[in-house]
């Protein structure tokens, strides 16, 4: 193997490149490093304003579409007694402190995963406004509001079950030396 190397240097021989660069050339390279990281962290900061923008504009929709939801259909759960109204205000306070959360996360990595957990809560606020229905024709049948709790427990498990699989992406991310964006 030695004298396999040998010959490539001996038929190289006289073919490297020995130019040196032209005097400045580090100071030029330097400067053109450092403009390149100061545009790169104002992009940043511009993606994460207007990330956080997004976000606060989808929390805002929601907060509004589900407290329109819960005013204008059937009875609420919170109208039956001052104990549903407490349960009511802490599963709607938890789901929008978890909305808040996920909306955080949102990147291009996790935008389909988010999208669909999103798509089965609406599925279950649909659940949940015709249990209001029933609720207001059945005169505060303890099974209808049995059901109306569970729906409100469903959405949670829905929302915690989307955070640990946007953490197993960004784990995922990480573990094969990826930038999660």
């Amino acid at each position: 193997m030695k004298d396999n190397l040998e010959n490539i240097f001996k038929n190289l021989e006289n073919q490297f490149d020995i130019e040196e660069p032209n005097i400045g050339h580090f100071n030029r390279f330097e400067s053109k490093l450092n403009a390149k990281k100061t545009g790169s962290s104002r992009s940043k900061i511009i993606k994460f304003i207007s990330g956080i923008a997004a976000a606060a504009a989808v929390i805002l929709f929601v907060g509004v579409w589900i407290g329109s939801n819960y005013s204008t259909r059937g009875i609420e759960l919170a109208s039956v007694s001052t104990e549903m109204a407490e349960t009511q205000s802490y599963f709607v306070s938890t789901i929008q402190k978890e909305l808040a959360t996920i909306e955080n996360e949102r990147t291009k990595d996790t935008e389909i995963i988010i999208n669909d957990g999103l798509e089965q809560l609406k599925k279950l606020e649909t659940q949940y406004q015709s249990l209001t229905l029933e609720l207001k024709e059945s005169a505060e049948d303890k099974r209808v509001i049995y059901a109306m709790i569970s729906n409100f427990q469903q959405r949670i498990e829905v929302l915690q079950s989307l955070l640990i699989q946007i953490e197993n992406v960004k784990q995922l991310k990480t573990e094969n030396n990826e930038n999660y964006v």
